[in-house]
């Protein structure tokens, strides 16, 4: 079914989990030690990648669509998140680097329809958090 997506967390000891997403596994653990490495990346940390790959991956189908001649495109991510139980994000920024002759009206528009109305990750996340997004251009 294309509108339904199925995820199996197993619990791996401790706060590490191996998640099945089709035919593959991603390891998230969530250490409880202060410094401690883990054996995969937090939960949290998983939904700013999926914020940027989400965001990221508009930007650039956005693009080629108007025509603009992307070469690439890096997308940092940053979350800040409260000390306190549930210790959700409480902004995130976005900062979009897009490699090529680019026109900024176009990138500053695209961005803006991404938020607004494409990537569902943004839309998703902006009702309770505030998300920031910024870029620049670099020649290729």
């Amino acid at each position: 079914m294309d509108n339904q997506y199925v995820v199996k967390a197993v619990h791996q000891g401790g706060m590490h989990f191996m998640t099945s997403i089709g035919e593959r596994s991603v390891s998230m653990d969530y250490p409880l030690k202060p410094g401690e490495a883990g054996a995969g990346p937090r939960p949290l940390e998983m939904l700013l990648a999926s914020l940027a790959s989400c965001a990221g991956g508009t930007v650039v189908a956005l693009l080629r669509r108007a025509g603009q001649p992307v070469d690439g495109l890096t997308v940092s991510a940053r979350g800040i998140r409260r000390s306190e139980h549930p210790t959700v994000f409480t902004e995130i920024a976005l900062e979009f680097v897009v490699a090529g002759n680019v026109q900024p009206a176009t990138v500053a528009g695209v961005l803006e329809e991404a938020e607004m109305r494409v990537c569902p990750v943004w839309a998703m996340l902006k009702p309770t958090t505030p998300i920031k997004s910024s870029f620049r251009i670099t020649a290729t």
